[in-house]
This record gives structure tokens, C-alpha cells and sequence, in this order.
């Protein structure tokens, strides 16, 4: 509910800026937080509410995200055109004060079993630097960070693979518009990804969610960001309006998939009851990738003046990050299994060892007890 009364905030403010520095304020920094501070709750949530359709869940939930990019675009369009950007911004405030109506219908679903700070000690602490650090260890999770080798892969596969990510959906009406499309159809080709989103998310969030995929969605996560990066070579091939659409669905297809198992594959690798800071850690390292992302690719179009190279760029950042997804939880699970293995080898013979040490050991010899012997001398 803050997040909502903060984003909406920033976008009213920014209705009233006279310059580009005061919109990076209002409309992107006060915004910006705001947003964040709703997306992460809601996803924290959502992930303590379900447990046996959590998958599906998630699937629905990221559904929101669809709905938004296909009509966010036309609606932008109408408002900009009746209203201006200042009326625009003014909509989109009121819009985004709805977060405070989700967050109001949240509940906890269990009391807590730990209070969220340790008791005070009597004995102060040595520092409070040392007592700083080892907070933001375990809040930001840098502790699992350290520890969790699947998460530390996964986190940084993400943020290698985000670098792609975002390139289609900012470049690809530009492109269109480049290329001699009409205004509305290049827009169109934005709504038609969203509108795909709507149906094909839930349906991957069903499909992950059966037995068969169990332990194993971070392969279907990476599966679908190779075939992501696969589908940017559709838009070098040809620029027409027909191979576009084409184009559109399949990234549709792609991008429903990393959207849906995104955050499943997260709550799957890290347990839930640190699963709100350790999605702390991995938005924070997610946001620098899409703040660096689009300048990098808007100064490579730039310099090059061709369309074509951020799509190869797009495409080498989507299908290394898949490949070193796949191949890097693969070698991980094959040790845990040897491991595993190799524990039940050393504990299974330590009992017939224990066995046979009991027969092959030499008898230990006890020391001899005094016994008194008492002899009765009798007549008969």
C-alpha cells in the first residue's frame, strides 16, 4: 500500500514538472520506488499463499504483466492524444494508487514463529559497523548468496540474461517504423506480444506445475530463454509486416515462458523463509542490467546505424545465459547425486564394520575382582 501511495505520487508530481531532471525524479525515482516496493510484497505473498499450485500461481499472477503491455500501448496512445502528457501522467497516478486496493486485501496466512529482531542483550555489541554488516548480510541475503550455489547461478544467469532481454520490447517499433511501417501496425506488434501473454502463461504455468516437471523447471526456464534468443535471428531474416507478427508470436511463446518460471524456479531454489530477502538481492542485481541495458543498445544502434547488431547482441546475451543455466545446474545436480551416493556407501557398511570389529578385536582382559572366600569346617 505505501508502493501504491509513492507511484502514484511520483506520476502526479511529474504531471507538474518543467524539466527533464524533475521527471527523472518524480516520475522515475519516487515511481520507481514505489513500484518496486508494491512488485516485491506481491510477489512475497503470493509465494506464502500458495505451496501444491504455486506454479500456477505465479503463471496467473505474471498474466497482470501481459494484460498491461497489450494495452498499455493503446491506451497511452488515446490519452496522449485527448489529454497530453500531462493529463496522461495525471491517469496513470490515479491508476497506480490501486496498488493500495491489493494491498489492503492481503492477510498473513500463519502467525509468525519468530519475532523479526532478535531480542536486545544486556551485553552491547562490539561495533555498529560489525553489527550493520551482518544485518545487511542476512537481509540482502548475501549469506545465501555465498552459500547457495544454485542461487548464486541462477541470480547471475538472470542478470546476464536480462541484457537481452528488454532489447525487443524497447527496439522493436523503432525497427518497425525504421523499416516503413505504418505507426499504428508497428504499435500493434507490442499489443499482439501482451495480448499472446494473456493465454499462453497460464497454460506454461500449468504444464510446469505437473509431477513429470518437478525438480526440474529451471530446464524449462532455460529452454525457453534459448528459444527467446532464437527468435531475434527471425527479425534479421526479413522486416516485413507479415514476418513481424510471426516474429511476435514466437517471442510470445518464449517470453511467456521465462515470464511464468521466472520467480517459480526462484521459491523452488531457496527456501521460503528466506525467499523475500533472497528476491531482494536478485531484484536489486536485476535492476542495474536494465538500467545498463538500453543506453549500451541505444549507443550501439548509434554508432552502427543498423537494427541488425542489437538483435545479434539480444540473441548472444539470451542464449549464453541459457546454455550456462543449463549446463551449470546439470553438472550441479549430477555431484549432489554422487554425493549423495557416496554418504549412503559410507553409512550402510559402517554398521557391518562395527560388526566385524567386534570379532576380530582381540578381547580386552577385565581386571580381577577380589573374592573372599569363606569355608565352614563342620563335624558331621
Amino acid at each position: 500500500m505505501l508502493g501504491g501511495v509513492l507511484a502514484g505520487s511520483g506520476m502526479v508530481a511529474g504531471s507538474f514538472s518543467r524539466s527533464l531532471s524533475q521527471l527523472y525524479i518524480t516520475a522515475g525515482f519516487i515511481t520507481g520506488l514505489g513500484m518496486s516496493f508494491s512488485f516485491q510484497a506481491g510477489i512475497t505473498v503470493l509465494g506464502h499463499y500458495f505451496s501444491h499450485h504455486r506454479a500456477l500461481a505465479n503463471a496467473l499472477a505474471s498474466s497482470g504483466v501481459s494484460l498491461g503491455i497489450s494495452l498499455w500501448p493503446l491506451l497511452s496512445r488515446y490519452l496522449l492524444e485527448d489529454f497530453g502528457w500531462r493529463g496522461t501522467f495525471l491517469i496513470f497516478g490515479g491508476v497506480l494508487l490501486h496498488c493500495c486496493v491489493c494491498g489492503s486485501v492481503m492477510r498473513p496466512v500463519a502467525p509468525k514463529a519468530e519475532t523479526a529482531y532478535p531480542p536486545p542483550n544486556k551485553v552491547p555489541e562490539p561495533g555498529c559497523l560489525l553489527t550493520c554488516g551482518r544485518a545487511l548480510q542476512r537481509h540482502l541475503a548475501f549469506d545465501i548468496f555465498l552459500q547457495n550455489q544454485g542461487y548464486r547461478i541462477y541470480t547471475l544467469s538472470v542478470v546476464w540474461l536480462l541484457m537481452g532481454f528488454m532489447v525487443p520490447q524497447i527496439f522493436l517499433v523503432p525497427f518497425a517504423l525504421n523499416h516503413n511501417i505504418e505507426e499504428h501496425k508497428a504499435a500493434l506488434l507490442i499489443s499482439i506480444i501482451g495480448f499472446s501473454n494473456i493465454f499462453l502463461r497460464p497454460v506454461i504455468g500449468v504444464m510446469s506445475g505437473w509431477s513429470m516437471f518437478a525438480g526440474h523447471r529451471v530446464y524449462l526456464f532455460a529452454l525457453a530463454a534459448l528459444l527467446n534468443g532464437l527468435s531475434n535471428f527471425i527479425c534479421v531474416i526479413s522486416a516485413s509486416f507479415s514476418v513481424l507478427v510471426f516474429y511476435c508470436v514466437v517471442f510470445s511463446i518464449s517470453m511467456s515462458g521465462v515470464g511464468a518460471l521466472l520467480f517459480q524456479v526462484l521459491m523452488d531454489i531457496v527456501p521460503m523463509n528466506r525467499f523475500s530477502s533472497a528476491l531482494g538481492l536478485f531484484t536489486i542485481l536485476e535492476s542495474f542490467t536494465v538500467l545498463v541495458s538500453p543506453p549500451l543498445i541505444g549507443l550501439i544502434l548509434d554508432t552502427t546505424g543498423n537494427f541488425n547488431y542489437i538483435f545479434y547482441l539480444a540473441s548472444f546475451f539470451l542464449i549464453s545465459s541459457a546454455l550456462f543455466l543449463g549446463l551449470s545446474f546439470f553438472i550441479l545436480q549430477k555431484k549432489n547425486k554422487e554425493k549423495q551416493m557416496m554418504d549412503r556407501v559410507h553409512e550402510e557398511p559402517a554398521s557391518e564394520k562395527d560388526l566385524n570389529q567386534r570379532y576380530t578385536e582381540e578381547p580386552v582382559t577385565q581386571p580381577h575382582s577380589t573374592v573372599m572366600y569363606v569355608t565352614y569346617v563342620t563335624s558331621v
